[in-house]
């Protein structure tokens, strides 16, 4: 399979709307995670991520612009002991609440589908990261609609055991702009992880649509230890 440059992919994409990256550092100590939000409407500009006790949370940068908290307002971002969930909904919380009960990332996502907005019927896309005793994997998946029909809910997953140092896996909710939005296709993207955590950040920020992009976190945990460290960029400041 082709490595892309994630930098390439997203300056070729004005909006690839809501990003999950997972992978390992180039020098093999870090398991490694992003994701970003972006935002074409008001209410879906109007937000910040911030830091929770166990991961992060988005939250409107000015409430009185707040029209509809549903689907925009959630925790991308869950520690569950050794595990790290990533999602673009309130799917987070679903995985957390189903595993914490000894199902698997799998069996918590058959009770959910990708999201009610029609016409574009999102894909809820989710990942989780296992870190534990120095040896790391990771899963991902999406929940998208049968090319547009809601009627129909194609459900895929996608395992990394021990992953390769320099490389990640990148997928999105759309492969562009354009109404209803083009949902993702395919397996997700391999894509070159390279740099600490402020180089692959700042390369990330920049490489995002100055116009539609929102937030962006981005997490380094250390596969020895288990300790992390964290980067949240916000569009929105005060």
């Amino acid at each position: 399979m082709k490595t892309y440059d994630i930098a390439e992919l997203l300056k070729g994409n004005d909006y690839p709307g809501r990003g999950i990256v997972i992978g390992k550092s180039k020098d093999g100590k870090s398991a490694v995670t992003a994701y970003f939000i972006m935002g074409r409407s008001v209410n879906s500009r109007n937000r910040v991520f911030t830091a929770t006790e166990d991961g992060i949370k988005t939250e409107a940068f000015d409430p009185s612009l707040l029209t509809d908290p549903h689907l925009i307002i959630y925790s991308p971002v869950r520690v569950l002991g050794n595990k790290t969930i990533v999602t673009n909904g309130d799917q987070t919380d679903t995985i957390y609440e189903l595993m914490d009960k000894q199902q698997t990332f799998e069996q918590a996502l058959r009770t959910r589908e990708f999201e009610d907005d029609a016409p574009n019927y999102t894909p809820r896309i989710s990942g989780i990261m296992h870190v534990e005793n120095g040896s790391y994997n990771y899963a991902m998946s999406i929940l998208k609609s049968a090319d547009g029909d809601p009627s129909s809910c194609q459900r895929y997953t996608f395992s990394y055991t021990n992953p390769i140092a320099g490389e990640g896996r990148f997928i999105h909710t759309y492969m562009g702009d354009g109404n209803p939005l083009p949902s993702f296709e395919g397996e997700p993207e391999k894509v070159a992880i390279d740099g600490d955590i402020d180089s692959f950040t700042d390369m990330l920020w920049n490489s995002l649509n100055n116009d539609n992009k929102v937030s962006l976190f981005v997490r380094f945990i250390d596969i020895a230890t288990g300790k992390a460290d964290t980067r949240i960029v916000n569009k929105n400041v005060k």
